[in-house]
């Protein structure tokens, strides 16, 4: 990268919390917040999930926004990650900045259309949220309700889409198209989810055990995570204090299988040596890998081996969150994002929970003490979506 790339500010939403505050708390406590289901209204009531715990009508409330407008989930839970980001980064008033939205998502609006399929049918009482099912609708309706935005755009890549707007944000900002970029994603869980994931028979009836010889799949999850992006000369001239940059970063796509990674992890591996080099770093200078880890067998497997086939013999110390928030799917990479620049802030390594037996064919185990041996600079983060669109990001310390 020729030009740096600055995070001036940060906002979360999820199963452990709205803020960054909360979110680390839960981590350094080893907090899940994957339970039983309690607001999607499905008959799998028995599956973990990890759900924002808050109601649709809560959201609205603490939005306040009347029940008589149109909103889906995921954007009730994405805006209040977006304007913490905002806060952080004091971008209160933007009129002057070419300011850009970048979301991720793939859901839509579907939580809502799924329910309402019936009335769409037999009358024309809830047509607005007809209007709200496409992924674009869920970014325009964040933008709209929040402001300020002179570009906004949405990318859908599955479970790296948030991942990819951080990349596409970084882009434009080098390219001298935008000042400010609020990039991320925000997905709500729906019946579609829950019964598609179910069909591939890759759901964990308890907490999933990312890493673990006696892994059985995942735990579905929702939330938010944006991150403002801007160049250390904008972040100089507004007075605003980074929290960390965007150092490096790869996007590949192996398209072994629509759902599963390569056996070899050559799209992760391919991700992951992109990113460092794009960096300018060496594999030794990475500190603590944010692994992909879904606890599915195939994905800990290969991106196990894809890591190993990097870092060989020295394998930094690697852990999946997916065990406190479930996988929050398209939101993933940059809620993840987050807790990969609050590990650098608050030098700890995110243990990854459950973890008992290691995998057979693996030269490592992932993190269980949450002390580094020495202070974090450089964190991988790994984001990798159906059809084998993978995504690596290194976050690092200023």
């Amino acid at each position: 990268m020729d030009k740096e790339i600055y995070i001036t500010g940060a906002g979360v939403s999820s199963a452990i919390g709205m803020s960054k505050a909360e979110t680390l708390d839960a981590l350094l406590n080893q907090r899940t917040g994957v339970e039983p289901v309690r607001y999607l209204r499905t008959s799998h009531t028995g599956l973990p999930v990890g759900e924002v715990k808050f109601s649709n009508d809560e959201l609205r409330e603490m939005l306040n926004i009347p029940s008589s407008e149109a909103f889906i989930r995921s954007s009730l839970i994405g805006i209040p990650a977006v304007r913490e980001a905002l806060q952080q980064a004091q971008l209160g008033d933007r009129s002057s900045l070419r300011a850009a939205f970048l979301s991720g998502i793939t859901v839509g609006g579907m939580d809502q259309a799924e329910w309402m399929y019936s009335d769409f049918l037999n009358n024309d009482s809830k047509n607005d949220y007809i209007e709200l099912n496409d992924c674009g609708a869920c970014t325009e309706q964040i933008a709209d309700f929040i402001g300020g935005f002179r570009m906004v755009s949405t990318i859908v890549t599955a479970c790296s889409s948030s991942a990819n707007t951080i990349m596409m944000g970084a882009d434009l900002i080098e390219s001298g198209r935008a000042d400010i970029v609020v990039a991320g994603g925000a997905e709500c869980l729906s019946r579609y989810h829950v019964n598609g994931f179910n069909t591939l028979m890759i759901l964990d009836k308890a907490v999933c055990r990312p890493f673990d010889r006696d892994r059985a799949g995942i735990n579905l999850g929702e939330g938010a995570g944006y991150l403002v992006l801007e160049s250390a000369e904008s972040a100089g001239r507004r007075g605003v204090r980074p929290i960390g940059k965007v150092s490096g970063y790869c996007n590949v796509c192996d398209a072994y299988h629509p759902t599963a990674s390569s056996p070899d992890g050559l799209g992760p591996y391919l991700a992951m040596k992109g990113a460092v080099e794009d960096a300018g770093l060496k594999p030794e200078n990475i500190d603590y890998i944010n692994a992909h880890g879904t606890g599915t067998p195939n994905n800990d497997l290969t991106e196990g081996l894809a890591v190993m086939r990097l870092f060989g013999d020295n394998v930094p110390p690697l852990s999946s969150i997916k065990a406190y928030t479930g996988h929050t799917t398209s939101a993933a990479g940059s809620f993840e994002a987050i807790i990969s620049l609050l590990a650098i802030e608050h030098n700890f390594l995110p243990v990854n929970m459950n973890f008992r037996n290691k995998i057979e064919e693996h030269n490592f185990i992932p993190a269980t003490d949450p002390t580094p041996s020495h202070s974090l600079k450089h964190v991988l983060s790994n984001s990798f979506g159906f059809g084998g669109n993978d995504s690596a990001i290194i976050f690092s310390k200023i």
